[in-house]
């Protein structure tokens, strides 16, 4: 049941606009009320305008907000007394009604108000929600619902027929809540709930109180059925499920992008095996979306692979997902063409989500918050199916209906709301030494530019601290991070691995682990040497080795950017062992890049010299060793550094990390084998 989680020392005096903020909040934390994105508020209340005068003032939810973290700068204030003239009116078209709410806006500076406002301010109420809850969806999608629903509530809804959201479904609500004096709320067949109260904290639980009473008759007819039609398949152990999702991830991946590049995430919840392996899985998944909010984020139907996992290999599902997501993007195009009207543009063909038994569900989209947004909500779909089918049948929109809402201006209106894409926009990158100068450096660099960042280091702690601080700057989940430990290929094996499950896959490899040693020729050790050669060739290799068959998997092309060193084509003193391994590492950038040239995959290597501030590097016994060489105090390395390029400057993180950038941008999308030298100018270090 729905807990009443009102906290009254945690609600501004009076009924205004802080309370409302509160209250949406508060319904907007639980998902099984209010979908992602989804809902909206209002409340009434006397301000003042401009001349301080009071009026009449409805604060309305934002388009384009979410109820569970919106604040006070996400509502719009209208003038009441504007808009209550219209409810006497007829008709009204989508565009009139969205010019003529902008004029009743109280500032021009508030966002455009939901796509739902008439329903709020045509409704006498002080306080109105408009929530979706799964029980009520559970009831609004079944065959029988109206006759459940005066069952469980006598006379005290209104049920109103599905129209799309506008004018006409605001009068008609209003009209049937003035026809049924007993009216406390209103189911809107195939989209949610209305409630309401005379102040805030009665809106808010009225609305708990009418769910748990659905919820309530739900749970007593579902405790008498078998949920979808009992078990067909049986799921996979939870190992096998993570083995086989990081080999199937990349083929989704590539596949979907035909359209545009998309990351892929996947959820192996109990609700989603449970549904995933049932009788009727594939029948009800193809009826069409539960509820119009899921249908946007979700299409109207997911891609349902009718794999075996009890009898069916791995390859066969391979090859079933390749010819599903084609039949589905034909099928979706298709769809477009019989219901498109002038000036529609289809959006991306891929499916949102695929639903496979013994795995779960795997979600496309964007970024990860966008997958995230259509795993939520089919979470929310697959609840409303189970309640009603547990009352009846479940039915959805048609598919005119669907197509309606789909590419509906109004919902179109809420996407455009969302920043342009950025240069790594829909890319993932692996930085190794991604708790490093360099590596933090260049995870700044590339998630400004709208990428996602896997941090892979043998500090893992460090690797981890880096990516909270990181998700708190740029958003959830934008970076991750990993343990791994270059010179040992199962670590390798299971970092990539893990990244995949994270992402999808991986788009950018930034080669970056490193260490160095400095001693004379003579007196270099055995050890030394072979630690060099594991960390900086051995441990490239065995990374670039597995992002390289990653990449051939996913067919999306790719980008390698390896961090050498001045030293890798400058023989410096005391550095045998550090300079050998440096020079071998670019040359194996070479190789690969002259094997990953069919593919689209470009490799290219920065060859930066004397990056102290941030180095983890510079911490050890290198800097008191170089200095030692140099015949100078460690103190006094960084100005010898300075002088001794052409250029008079140091070094420095975000200097690598810009030529990264640029080595893995478009901008350098016709090179490929190169190496460009990041050091202030040493000559005896020119490329030649």
């Amino acid at each position: 049941m729905v807990q009443n989680h009102w906290d009254s020392s945690q609600v501004a005096a009076g009924e205004g606009l802080d309370s409302l903020v509160y209250r949406s909040n508060l319904l907007g934390s639980d998902r099984s009320v209010v979908n992602i994105g989804g809902g909206n508020t209002s409340s009434k209340t006397v301000e003042k305008n401009f001349k301080g005068e009071e009026i009449e003032v409805m604060w309305v939810k934002g388009s384009g907000s979410d109820l569970a973290t919106m604040k006070a700068e996400n509502f719009t204030g209208l003038n009441l007394t504007d808009i209550r003239p219209l409810f006497e009116r007829d008709d009204m078209s989508d565009e009139e009604m969205v010019g003529y709410l902008a004029h009743c806006m109280i500032d021009a500076k508030h966002p455009r108000s939901s796509i739902e406002t008439l329903l709020h301010a045509f409704l006498p109420f002080k306080h109105v929600d408009h929530t979706h809850p799964d029980a009520i969806i559970s009831i609004a999608c079944a065959d029988n619902g109206k006759e459940i629903a005066k069952e469980i509530y006598g006379d005290r809804f209104v049920w109103v027929p599905y129209i799309r959201p506008g004018f006409k479904l605001s009068k008609l609500i209003a009209e049937g809540v003035q026809n049924n004096p007993n009216a406390e709320l209103v189911i809107m067949e195939k989209h949610g709930l209305v409630t309401w109260g005379d102040t805030s904290e009665a809106s808010y639980a009225k609305t708990i109180a009418i769910i748990n009473e659905a919820e309530g008759y739900i749970n007593k007819k579902a405790a008498e059925q078998t949920l979808f039609g009992g078990e067909k398949y049986q799921s996979l152990e939870p190992s096998e499920r993570e083995e086989l999702l990081a080999e199937i991830m990349p083929v989704i991946r590539g596949q979907v992008n035909q359209d545009r590049p998309m990351l892929v995430t996947y959820s192996d919840a109990d609700d989603v095996l449970t549904f995933v392996n049932s009788q009727d899985a594939l029948t009800l998944s193809q009826i069409g979306a539960a509820c119009p909010d899921h249908l946007v984020h979700t299409k109207r139907v997911p891609l349902f692979i009718d794999w075996n996992p009890q009898t069916e290999d791995k390859e066969t599902l391979k090859e079933k997902i390749k010819q599903g997501i084609a039949v589905y993007q034909t099928e979706y195009t298709a769809y477009f063409e019989r219901n498109k009207s002038k000036g529609d543009q289809i959006m991306e063909t891929a499916p949102r989500i695929i639903l496979v038994p013994g795995l779960g569900m795997v979600n496309t989209g964007k970024d990860w918050k966008a997958a995230n947004i259509s795993e939520q909500l089919y979470h929310r779909a697959i609840a409303v199916m189970a309640g009603s089918t547990a009352l009846g049948h479940f039915l959805s929109l048609n598919e005119e209906e669907s197509y309606l809402v789909e590419y509906w201006p109004l919902e179109l209106y809420k996407l455009s709301l969302a920043p342009p894409e950025a240069d790594f926009s829909r890319q993932v990158a692996f930085v190794t030494g991604g708790a490093g100068g360099i590596g933090t450096a260049t995870a700044h660099r590339l998630l400004e530019a709208g990428a996602h960042v896997v941090l892979a280091d043998i500090n893992q702690e460090g690797a981890e601290e880096l990516a909270q601080s990181l998700n708190q700057q740029y958003g959830a989940q934008r970076a991750f991070a990993v343990k791994m430990d270059v010179t040992k290929e199962e670590e390798v094996q299971q970092a990539i691995a893990a990244s995949i499950r994270q992402y999808g896959g991986i788009d950018i490899l930034v080669n970056n682990a490193g260490l160095a040693s400095s001693s004379p020729f003579d007196e270099t050790s055995l050890e030394q040497w072979n630690l060099n050669i594991d960390v900086l060739v051995t441990g490239y290799f065995l990374v670039a080795k597995e992002v390289f068959k990653l990449m051939k998997q996913q067919d999306i092309g790719g980008n390698m950017v390896f961090v050498g060193s001045k030293n890798s084509i400058y023989a410096g003193k005391n550095v045998a062992a550090y300079s050998t391994a440096k020079a071998a590492e670019v040359h194996l950038a070479r190789t690969i890049a002259a094997d990953g040239g069919p593919l689209g995959i470009r490799v290219n290597s920065v060859l930066p010299d004397a990056v102290i501030r941030g180095s983890k590097i510079w911490d050890s016994s290198w800097k008191k060793e170089r200095a030692s060489s140099y015949g100078i105090g460690t103190d006094d390395l960084e100005e010898h550094y300075r002088k001794r390029t052409i250029l008079n400057v140091n070094i420095l993180p975000e200097d690598i990390a810009e030529t990264i950038a640029f080595l893995a941008s478009d901008r350098s999308a016709k090179t490929t084998g190169c190496m460009i030298t990041v050091d202030g100018g040493v000559a005896a270090a020119f490329t030649r």
